[in-house]
């Protein structure tokens, strides 16, 4: 173990500001990537006129990066555990651009949908930064670091929602993308310049069968709660794409479980600290999206229904802006308790926070200001929760599967939010009421969403009280930088003594 934190020391342990400059650099990576993900959002009413399609059509534009996202996130970071993280890095960072400047390019729905599936490729650019991290900083900035380069994902979101309001309301569409493909050329050279490659690699041949077969069962998942509610939960579609994605999802489980280098360790998933802090991020996912649904609609539904606040996409954009700030501020703090009282109880605060936050709107919602605090306390949180996750699951996984471990958590929050959009999506279209000829969501079905959100965040609570007791972050950080035979090790000790 000494051998392997000397490694860590000489890469960035003995030179300060090159491991400031590397965390601000993937930091900022992570930011540009989120961005992409909210850029389309105040446009997609007047994407129909644009493209010159139907409103039911140009919905794939979100949809494509969507699915592809979910596909990519799995692959990506193991094929960053084999060939080199900071290469899948640029090459997702590559692909940003290059969707970037087609969809900056596009006048029709077949370009721009093509645009938003090479930008949801690029998705894996948090995982891969937390996964860089762990190779080339020192133990002692390890924690500190996974959760700012966590905490990048709300941060690029909720900055990035009014800024393309404004653009989008005062500029053409078009130079949205070309700003996201600036930035994305801008990451790329300073990635390039600055973060060093990792010598940490897994090695052995790619698991193509298990790549195709996650893609099929997690496209056909993802399709159908996402399209479900416009085809029908009853319809043969749907119901046909969940069985699909059963019986694809269980027959390439027992395919990664007998080939001897899977796409997913399932055995290493399977340990209680990594498989509880999976299922903790799909409750998490769940919960912080189902603020992003509610807050925009009450904001932007006519005062005269007695519950709306009648105000603007771009005051829309500005009241969710301090939500990404908090979660950038509280990574110091989520990192502080976690070296001294462990990610696991960084974790648990982090679900009561976001419980708080949404019973405190289903009794504050009349005031703008009232959504601004409750956005800025589930944002604290969730900036709680996310900062402790990289932690959790580098502390079960050795060194070689990080990338891989990060990209699955990743993918498991996705999950969530596709799941809160659909129960969402359900909850508003059937309590309603009337206005004028009109049926808006009611003011119940908004209370009701906001409970089911603090009870996936209680869900989550529970379902972190199940991992293992914690050693500090920082102990966690130096079995981090041991070998792969020290860590599992390690992981066999810890899950023996819980």
């Amino acid at each position: 173990m000494s051998d392997a934190l000397a490694r860590s020391a000489e890469a960035g342990g003995s030179a300060p500001p090159k491991s400031n400059a590397v965390v601000a650099v993937l930091a900022l990576a992570g930011i540009v990537v989120s961005l992409m993900q909210t850029l389309v959002i105040p446009i997609v009413p007047e994407l129909p006129k644009y493209l010159h399609a139907s409103a039911s059509n140009t919905v794939w534009a979100v949809t494509a990066t969507l699915l592809a996202a979910s596909v990519a996130t799995p692959v990506v970071g193991r094929l960053g555990d084999m060939f080199g993280k900071r290469r899948m890095l640029l090459t997702s960072i590559v692909l940003l651009v290059a969707g970037s400047v087609v969809c900056a390019l596009s006048d029709s729905l077949v370009p721009m949908i093509v645009g938003r599936t090479l930008q949801g490729l690029a998705a894996a650019v948090v995982p891969l930064g937390i996964s860089v991290m762990r190779d080339v900083l020192p133990a002692e900035r390890l924690t500190g670091s996974t959760a700012l380069m966590s905490a990048s994902l709300g941060v690029g979101g909720a900055l990035g929602l009014p800024t393309a309001a404004f653009v989008a309301d005062r500029f053409d569409w078009h130079i949205l993308f070309w700003t996201s493909a600036a930035l994305g050329v801008v990451a790329f050279a300073l990635v390039l310049t600055i973060v060093p490659e990792s010598t940490v690699r897994a090695g052995g041949r790619f698991d193509l069968i298990g790549a195709l077969g996650i893609a099929a069962g997690l496209v056909s998942l993802l399709l159908a709660v996402s399209k479900g509610a416009d085809w029908g939960w009853t319809s043969g579609t749907t119901l046909g794409l969940f069985a699909v994605a059963v019986v694809v999802l269980l027959a390439w489980g027992a395919f990664e479980l007998r080939t001897t280098q899977p796409l997913v360790d399932l055995r290493t998933t399977a340990r209680r600290q990594v498989l509880f802090t999976n299922l903790a991020s799909v409750a998490f996912g769940f919960s912080m999206f189902a603020m992003s649904l509610v807050l925009p609609q009450l904001l932007q539904l006519p005062e005269q229904t007695g519950y709306g606040l009648g105000k603007s996409m771009l005051t829309v954009g500005l009241v969710l802006a301090p939500q990404g700030l908090v979660m950038m501020a509280m990574a110091p703090l989520s990192a502080a308790i976690s070296k001294t009282k462990g990610p696991k109880i960084t974790l648990m605060i982090g679900a009561v926070i976001v419980a708080a936050g949404y019973g405190l709107n289903i009794l504050l919602m009349s005031q703008v200001w009232h959504l601004v605090l409750v956005s800025c306390v589930i944002g604290a949180g969730v900036g709680f929760a996310y900062g402790a996750m990289p932690a959790l699951i580098m502390g079960g996984v050795p060194a070689s599967e990080t990338a891989s471990a990060n990209s699955l958590n990743t993918l498991m929050r996705s999950i969530g939010t596709s799941f809160a959009s659909a129960v969402a999506g359900v909850i508003l279209a059937q309590m309603t009421t009337d206005f004028g000829t009109t049926a808006l969501p009611s003011e119940n079905g908004f209370k009701t969403v906001m409970a089911i959100g603090a009870g996936a965040a209680l869900l989550a609570l529970a379902l972190a009280s199940f991992l293992p007791r914690q050693r500090t972050a920082a102990a966690q950080g130096a079995t981090a930088a041991a070998g792969p035979g020290e860590q599992a090790e390690a992981a066999e000790v810890s899950e023996a003594k819980a």
